[in-house]
């Protein structure tokens, strides 16, 4: 068998959280591709979970391009729905060959392998880039797939891992397919449905979060592409693509302050028309409380720092290296340059109650970012905090493992007390929130009734805000009369993609 063609597909996971704010492209499938086509590979890029495919969509897609090799990737959540696809793939052409990567296959190989051998033929731990482009070209050579590094597979009757692949330290270089992707269907819409992507200025995270997996795909190094290729490609995204807003995937993309500032600086010389949405950790913020005004400047519209706790107590569990107090300094410096802040509390703990979630919700009003959620922790089976929760794991369905199913018991709540608990802490945040639009300017305003917008007709909190809507939360009549503007009709999936992404 020559193998000439792949398919990468993304499964059709959702859970009505990062869909509710718009679709989002997957930027490491751009960049696989890309790597693929370099190599001479004929790729098909196929995100079936962005269109809204169903098990009937996928098979056709298969069926069409008639691929040798189908590569799909996962996160926690949506593992079940990965492997689905390998199945799928297997019982359309038996002899294609099926490859899984993404951070849950690179730290739960051995599970997979174990029990979803016939499906799955290679997992790729760690970068695909590379890793892939060898695998196959190893496969069309027929020699031994235990040469290249980076792989686990099944072989006789065992799991067998071949060593860590070197991570790649020239990011300039990757050629990125842009043109495969499907660009009508990649929205904000929390800005008119304005076109979208999202794009990867540096690669790795310095943390160490004990509940997070990025620091461990890592390995705690941090690898950053030039401001000069990056700013390139944001204009190339804007001139070719009619992209109006991209998203950083970065996990600290301000890491390196000289670079960053760099960065911030050509969006401003070069009067790039794109706007940016980003993450980045509270002390970085406070660190550039000097040049907040140039974040605005360059484009910057909103950031998502992550504060997690309310409690010094559990931010150290959480190992976030971080004051309480400096969380609030960091909100009030984004909120004062007019960006949109947006932070998140990670909750259902084994000692939290109904008492300790009101608690953090009166200090999430406190903070005043202008968004603000209430996550269930998702206790990652490779996680460092994992072993401290394990007891109070109360499902091992991973794809209740997306933040808002909590899958954690606490000692003196159930389940369900727990899942409305968080659900009224997001409504008694965001009904408080808009008591105050009058406070903000004019644009944030606007913004802010989008988002609104949003959590009533495509989020998972659709029904919270529905009825604190109904109830009017002691608005003020101005307030009551910006709020009737929205209109809450479509429901948490009416807006599924009709859209067919053509075939290459």
């Amino acid at each position: 068998m020559t193998i000439k063609r792949i398919t990468l597909i993304t499964p059709p996971y959702h859970s009505g959280v990062v869909e509710s704010a718009g679709t989002w492209l997957n930027v490491g499938f751009v960049s696989i591709a890309g790597s693929l086509r370099a190599a001479g590979y004929e790729v098909d890029y196929y995100d079936a979970m962005s269109l809204w495919h169903t098990w009937p969509d996928i098979r056709k897609r298969i069926e069409d391009f008639r691929p040798d090799v189908v590569a799909t990737t996962s996160f926690t959540a949506s593992i079940v729905d990965a492997i689905k696809i390998c199945t799928l793939a297997k019982s359309i052409n038996p002899n294609v060959v099926t490859a899984l990567g993404n951070v849950h296959a690179t730290f739960c190989y051995d599970e997979i392998l174990k029990h979803d051998n016939n499906s799955v033929d290679y997992i790729v731990r760690g970068e695909g880039e590379v890793t892939l482009v060898e695998l196959l070209t190893c496969l069309n050579a027929g020699a031994d797939p235990r040469k290249v590094n980076g792989l686990a597979f099944w072989r006789d009757d065992r799991v067998l891992a071949t060593p860590k692949a070197a991570y790649i330290q020239d990011l300039d270089a990757l050629p990125m397919a842009w043109d495969l992707v499907d660009w009508p269907i990649y929205k904000y819409r929390a800005k008119h449905d304005a076109r979208l992507a999202i794009i990867s200025s540096s690669r790795g995270c310095k943390q160490q979060c004990s509940f997070c997996s990025q620091q461990l795909f890592w390995s705690q190094t941090w690898r950053a592409r030039s401001p000069e290729n990056v700013v390139a490609e944001l204009e190339l995204l804007s001139w070719n693509y009619g992209v109006e807003v991209a998203m950083l995937a970065d996990e600290i993309p301000t890491f390196d302050r000289v670079r960053w500032e760099r960065i911030l600086d050509l969006m401003i010389e070069r009067r790039v028309p794109v706007k940016l949405l980003m993450e980045t950790r509270v002390d970085d913020i406070l660190r550039d409380a000097d040049i907040m005004d140039k974040y605005r400047l360059a484009g910057v519209e909103h950031i998502y720092v992550g504060v997690e706790a309310g409690t010094q107590e559990t931010l150290d569990v959480f190992k976030k290296d971080t004051q309480v107090a400096q969380s609030k300094q960091a909100i009030d410096l984004i909120n004062n340059a007019d960006i949109v802040s947006e932070t998140s509390f990670v909750l259902g703990m084994p000692d939290d109650t109904p008492e300790t979630i009101a608690w953090t919700v009166e200090l999430a009003k406190y903070y005043n970012p202008d968004m603000a959620f209430f996550l269930a922790i998702a206790p990652w089976p490779y996680a460092d905090l994992y072993p401290q929760l394990e007891q109070y794991v109360a499902t091992k369905d991973y794809s209740k493992y997306n933040l808002v199913e909590p899958v954690i018991k606490p000692k003196n709540m159930t389940l369900e007390e727990l899942g409305r608990e968080l659900g009224k802490a997001a409504q008694k945040f965001f009904m408080h929130k808009f008591q105050t639009l009058p406070t903000l300017t004019p644009w944030k305003q606007e913004f802010m009734l989008s988002v609104l917008n949003l959590l009533i007709n495509h989020s998972y909190l659709a029904e919270e805000m529905k009825l604190a809507m109904r109830e009017g939360a002691g608005m003020p009549a101005e307030v009551k009369a910006m709020l009737a503007t929205v209109k809450g009709a479509t429901g948490r999936h009416g807006d599924r993609h009709p859209a067919v992404a053509p075939l290459p």
